[in-house]
């Protein structure tokens, strides 16, 4: 199938698929277009009857429930560095994805920096106690400005000062779920967890987690204070956790948050032999995506095309649903910018695997070896970090 063709059927089926979601029909645009199901925001039960059936399953990270597919709530300020989104279609994407049943939002102090926490706290203002919000501290971002300078900074009375930022800006008065963002190899995890633990005192805090940690600094964190969630990176592109990671979250009945569900966009099939990135994309600095890299690794992508012909989808949902299917504590956090992809991702929710077709998928995917590293050098540098001894 070409790429003209395949993008012109999944075209279709996202429009047919935003038509069933809001009762009424909807005008459908490109790939990398907008569209907009016709709702009502101001009513409480606008288009929640079909479409919140589509992710009406729950799941729980630890003890905190949510829903089985989140909304990452990252480049709604700006897209890969090189858009600027427009912030009133960033609002109604998030509203409309709580009008479909998502309860999970997932945004950062780093994201924008500090804007997307504003957008979403907004957003969520008429609804936050009917919702999971989080946030992440630890990259040094400057708590007045945001701008970001180098390293990383996890000192408890940043954390606390951090938060309070956090608070301010999201509009609410505690973080259902708050990451470390990345392992600060000066600060003992320990003393991290001792800021986190005041914060739960004082209800600011509700549940913790880590990022891209090092796996005896997960151990230490969860013996110091329970870890409600583990959030990195996890795909059929990446499937760098299924190692250790995953296992060691199963044996301390810690959830799992995979961010990058959708491989930032490969596994959709947007990306071909013949994309460019722009300047400033990060995706032109992963080797993975190198010309010669990339036309190796489009046989995962092929595949993918495959299996979504076969239960009549699109791409992006049998990923999710690929992820959804490996274990009932994994609950990914896809993040977008469009209206269409949004209701196509939380769509996966419908989308379900026998054994036989789980098998035969992972069977296929092992046979798929992807050339080429998740992200440049100095970025990988921040993960699998292991905190000091205290």
């Amino acid at each position: 199938m070409t790429k003209t063709v395949f993008d012109e059927q999944r075209r279709k089926f996202i429009g047919t698929s935003m038509a069933v979601a809001s009762g009424a029909a909807v005008a459908g645009s490109g790939l990398m277009g907008s569209a907009h199901a016709q709702t009502q925001p101001g009513s409480a039960n606008s288009g929640r009857s079909t479409a919140a059936a589509q992710i009406s399953a729950r799941r729980k990270l630890g003890q905190l429930e949510v829903s089985s597919i989140g909304l990452g709530v990252q480049n709604m300020a700006r897209t890969y560095q090189t858009i600027v989104p427009a912030r009133p279609e960033m609002i109604d994407i998030i509203r409309t994805a709580y009008e479909r049943g998502v309860t999970f939002f997932d945004t950062a102090e780093a994201y924008g920096p500090h804007e997307c926490e504003r957008i979403l706290g907004e957003v969520i203002a008429p609804f936050r106690d009917k919702v999971v919000i989080t946030s992440k501290f630890g990259w040094n971002i400057d708590l007045e400005t945001g701008a970001r300078g180098p390293g990383l900074i996890s000192r408890p009375d940043h954390i606390k000062r951090a938060v309070e930022g956090m608070l301010g800006r999201l509009r609410t008065d505690r973080i259902d779920l708050l990451y470390q963002h990345r392992v600060d190899p000066q600060v003992p995890i320990e003393d991290v967890a001792g800021a986190v633990k005041d914060l739960k005192a004082q209800g600011k805090i509700l549940h913790w987690g880590l990022s891209e940690m090092g796996l005896k600094t997960l151990r230490r964190a969860h013996a110091e204070l329970p870890v409600t969630a583990v959030q990195s990176e996890y795909s059929m592109l990446w499937r760098g956790p299924e190692k250790e990671v995953l296992p060691l979250c199963q044996e301390l009945g810690i959830g799992f948050v995979p961010w990058s569900p959708l491989g930032v966009a490969f596994l959709t099939g947007a990306i071909d032999e013949k994309t460019s990135f722009a300047d400033g994309d990060f995706r032109k600095t992963e080797s993975r995506f190198s010309p010669e890299n990339r036309a190796h690794n489009l046989a995962l992508v092929r595949l993918v095309k495959t299996w979504a012909e076969r239960k009549q989808t699109t791409p992006a949902r049998i990923a999710m649903a690929w992820l959804l299917a490996q274990k009932p504590w994994i609950v990914p956090i896809p993040g977008t910018t469009q209206m269409a992809h949004m209701l196509d991702n939380i769509g996966a929710a419908e989308v379900v695997f026998d054994a036989d077709e789980l098998q035969a998928l992972n069977a296929a995917l092992k046979n798929i070896a992807i050339l080429g590293e998740r992200l440049p050098a100095a970025v990988l540098a921040f993960s699998d970090v292991e905190a000091p001894v205290k």
